[in-house]
């Protein structure tokens, strides 16, 4: 008997996701572990920062911002010398050199408040450990699957890195939430340690309790030399460091080849064609993603001070977008499968773009969802607030973060494949490295500019023009799909088993 239409395609469905079952153990420990540091960086990266910088240490917020900006656009600097060294490390020890780094830097942070202590042992070493991070994730990804699982591999990255910040936005809402938490501007004393911390403090300790599992999963169960293949699953040994180990002259001569090998990379990558498009394609891009990185820098304490302390600001924004990604992500890679990634990350950039003009338009327009059924639903079911008198700034953000999240489910993880399909065999690590290139120079203005708008259009006292901020903001995220429409033929890659 034929099966029915529908039951064939069904099953189809599920196979693109069962294509996974022969790849290695590795992949399964990588999304493991990417899925607790996403948690972590939830409750001790961008977005806790800014108010821990302002709260703890007193910085106002054009310094803030300023200081976000920096620590943002070292982390990227970093980021272009780990790529090589990661393919020359290898997954492993980049991976454990990682997490102990941002371990350490994350109890500097939590366990004081000493500027001179914190700042460059607690927040620059932050910035080296993430940057540690970065590139040997999307490497392991694709080391650890083939041709035919990638996609699916790559969705489901995505996915699960907004499992993460959607546990930790849920927690960093109860902690500073009256009602479950220690407030806004709380405390909490250790008596064994003798120490108060407040509540932005107490969000990264919990960080660093998201830390150490992962670590002791890389430890124990990541093995050296593996690698996914078209024939299967091979496993090589990893050669041996010159000098015969790593101990007295054995290390300063692992050293020397690691910093030859990876200067050599560094040359061989700036004659390569590929290289200038893929460059000019990630210039491109930076405009879109500078709404995540306001998502971070300049929507707390927009939030906070338009809706009050202790508002679910995360719930309505970090959490909401995670969880639909986590849905919708999967669902696009299996279903766009043909479609090429440059034209996924055309239309999702240009819906993205668009979301943000939900900000800017006056909130009295939303009024009258804000106190319909859509209203009711959001105050129950997604903030747990009072549906009565319900603010409809709420209707704005969560409408706002509805159709940023559509796009972004159509277009980040493409750029991901885009990166991967472009890079030479042997070197994704350095070309994902090197496309921080044009995020440093944006993460420096975007910092420089967060504090400022928040400075001039949404202070904490005195009057504010936030719709105008956002205006600005949104103007800058629709040069992505405006040049890559008008730089399509120059951009646009060849992607095996894809539709021209």
């Amino acid at each position: 008997m034929t099966p029915a239409p529908t039951q064939s395609r069904f099953a189809g469905f599920l196979q693109k996701f069962t294509c996974l079952r022969s790849a290695p153990r590795e992949l399964w420990i990588i999304l493991a572990a990417y899925v607790l540091e996403n948690i972590a960086y939830r409750l001790s990266g961008i977005s806790v920062l800014p108010l821990w910088l302002t709260h703890d240490l007193g910085y106002g917020d054009a310094p803030t911002g300023t200081i976000i900006a920096l620590w943002s656009a070292g982390m990227t600097l970093i980021i272009l010398f780990v790529g090589p060294l990661t393919d020359v490390l290898g997954i492993r020890k980049t991976f454990l050199i990682g997490f102990f780094v941002c371990l350490t830097a994350r109890l500097v942070i939590a366990l004081t408040a000493v500027k001179w202590v914190v700042l460059p042992f607690g927040l620059c070493l932050y910035a080296a450990g993430i940057a540690l991070m970065i590139p040997v994730m999307v490497a392991g990804v694709k080391k650890f699957t083939n041709a035919a699982q990638r996609s699916v591999a790559f969705s489901l990255y995505y996915a699960l890195m907004n499992l993460g910040f959607a546990i930790g936005a849920k927690v960093f809402d109860e902690v500073r939430s009256p009602a479950t938490g220690l407030g806004e501007y709380g405390h909490w004393f250790i008596p064994w340690l003798h120490i108060e911390l407040s509540t932005y403090r107490v969000l990264v300790l919990l960080s660093v309790a998201a830390t150490l599992p992962g670590l002791l999963l890389i430890w124990f169960f990541l093995r050296d030399g593996v690698e996914m293949t078209e024939e299967g699953v091979q496993i090589n040994a990893a050669p041996a460091p010159e000098g015969g180990g790593l101990q007295g002259e054995g290390l300063l001569a692992y050293v020397r080849k690691t910093a030859r090998d990876t200067v050599s990379l560094f040359m061989g990558l700036w004659r390569q064609p590929e290289f200038h498009r893929f460059i000019l394609f990630m210039t491109l891009v930076v405009a879109v993603r500078t709404l995540f990185i306001h998502l971070g820098m300049t929507f707390p304490k927009f939030g906070i001070r338009e809706l009050g302390e202790g508002s679910p600001i995360a719930k309505s924004s970090d959490m909401l977008n995670a969880l639909l990604i986590l849905i919708l992500v999967p669902i696009c890679g299996a279903l766009t499968q043909r479609v090429t990634a440059y034209r996924m990350i055309q239309v999702g950039s240009l819906v993205s773009a668009l979301s943000v003009f939900f900000l800017v338009l006056p909130r009295e327009w939303f009024r009258g969802l804000a106190n319909g059924w859509f209203g009711q639903f959001l105050a129950r079911h997604l903030l747990q607030l009072d549906p009565v008198g319900l603010n409809p700034l709420y209707v704005a953000i969560v409408l706002f973060i509805i159709f940023l999240s559509v796009g972004e489910a159509l277009w980040s993880p493409r750029l991901y494949e885009y990166s991967a399909a472009i890079a030479p065999k042997g070197q994704e690590a350095s070309y994902m490295a090197f496309s921080q290139l044009p995020m440093f120079l944006a993460k420096l203005l975007t910092g420089f500019l967060s504090g400022r708008l928040l400075e001039s259009y949404c202070p904490a006292v005195g009057p504010r023009n936030t719709g105008f901020m956002w205006l600005v903001i949104g103007g800058i995220a629709l040069i992505t799909p405006l040049g890559a429409f008008l730089f399509r033929k120059r951009l646009q890659v060849h992607e095996q088993g894809r539709d021209p």
